[in-house]
Parts: structure tokens; C-alpha cells; sequence
């Protein structure tokens, strides 16, 4: 006769069928509401998760939104090879203006600009609110009320990072250039089904 799976092999098994990293609430929801693991149950068992992956290709990582396995990142030169198309290519206008806001949220277009020197392409803010990455926080109360704009679960989530305060510190960056290489670094290869954002331009 087939035993009870443990709580850490169901776990397992959701959180490899899952789309999305799923937090806490959602790991207890998975069980009748008599039967529900505690918070600490949960984390031992997520715990000795990670621990048997230290020998595999996988990582249990936890991100904003939750827990969630992904390749390790040393493994990216093979996995990589999965992908048909190269990784995308972000122009060098979406990726400063992706770091200003993440560094300085909430922070208005023109304060944008004004940090950047040259003019932010509405294509530019469009393009990283459709990929979640950017939101309107709330208006600023001045002439016109301009939008804030801040960084969402997503954002994180995406370059796996739990909190923004896990961002490299600022004052180790010496230039834009620096901040937006190391803030990308982290790309993970799901971006490989991505557009390409090759152009130079940064103009409506």
C-alpha cells in the first residue's frame, strides 16, 4: 500500500507545476483547512528543500512573491543552449532609465530626465510596464500632478531578488553604465523568449 507523501515531496511537486512563485498562504492552502502545516512546518520543509539541492541543477530561491525553483546560475552557459533565439539585447536608453527608478522611486519622468540628461521615450515606459516591471505609485502633488513611478513584485521577482534593499548599494556604482551592467546581470534565460530591444533611439 502506497504511504502519505511527506510534506516536503508536496511541496516539491507544486512548487515544480507551479507558473508563478508561490508564497506561504498559498503552500498552506494546498491542505484541507484541518489539516494546514504551520508557518514554521512550512519553512523546515522548505528549508530541507534547498538543502537537497546543493548536489542538483536546481535552487529553491525566494523572490517577492514567493518560493520557486530555478537553474542555478552557473548552469546558464549550457541552459542557455535550450533557446533558439539569443538573449534580448536592451537598448542602453531602457536599462538606465529601468535602474533610475529603482534606485530613486518614486521619481517622476522629468526627475528622470533630469538625472539622464536627454529626453525618456514614452515607448520606453510603456515597454517596461508591459513587461511589469515599472508602475504608477501615485501622483505628485504639483502642476500637472505627474506620475510617480516605481518597480513591482515582478521587477523583482524577474531578477530574483527579494527586496529592493538586495540591489547592489549605489554608492559602490560609479556610473549608469556600471549600475545598469550589474542591476542586469542577473537576467534569468526565461527573458530569451523575449522582444529584442536593439534600437538606439530614445525619441517618442
Amino acid at each position: 500500500m502506497t504511504s502519505e507523501p511527506t510534506l516536503k515531496i508536496i511541496l516539491e511537486a507544486a512548487l515544480l507545476t507551479a507558473q508563478r512563485p508561490l508564497p506561504l498562504e498559498h503552500l498552506s492552502a494546498l491542505f484541507p483547512e484541518d489539516q494546514q502545516p504551520s508557518r514554521t512546518q512550512l519553512k523546515n520543509a522548505l528549508h530541507e528543500l534547498e538543502w537537497d539541492c546543493h548536489e542538483r541543477g536546481m535552487e529553491l530561491v525566494e523572490v517577492a512573491s514567493g518560493y520557486r525553483f530555478q537553474a542555478k546560475s552557473e548552469l546558464t552557459p549550457w541552459i542557455k543552449r535550450l533557446w533558439m533565439k539569443r538573449p534580448p539585447r536592451y537598448s542602453q536608453a531602457l536599462l538606465e532609465t529601468l535602474a533610475i527608478i529603482a534606485y530613486r522611486q518614486p521619481i517622476t519622468r522629468s526627475e528622470i530626465e533630469a538625472i539622464r540628461g536627454v529626453s525618456v521615450s514614452s515607448a520606453i515606459l510603456k515597454t517596461l510596464a508591459d513587461y511589469q516591471w515599472i508602475r504608477i505609485l501615485a501622483y505628485k502633488d504639483a502642476p500637472g500632478k505627474p506620475a510617480l513611478y516605481g518597480t513591482t513584485k515582478g521587477f523583482l521577482d524577474h531578477f530574483s531578488l527579494k527586496h529592493l534593499s538586495d540591489l547592489p548599494p549605489l554608492a559602490e556604482l560609479q556610473n549608469l553604465q556600471e549600475l545598469s551592467d550589474d542591476l542586469f546581470d542577473s537576467i534569468d534565460e526565461e527573458s530569451n523568449n523575449a522582444e529584442l530591444f536593439d534600437s538606439e533611439e530614445d525619441n517618442d
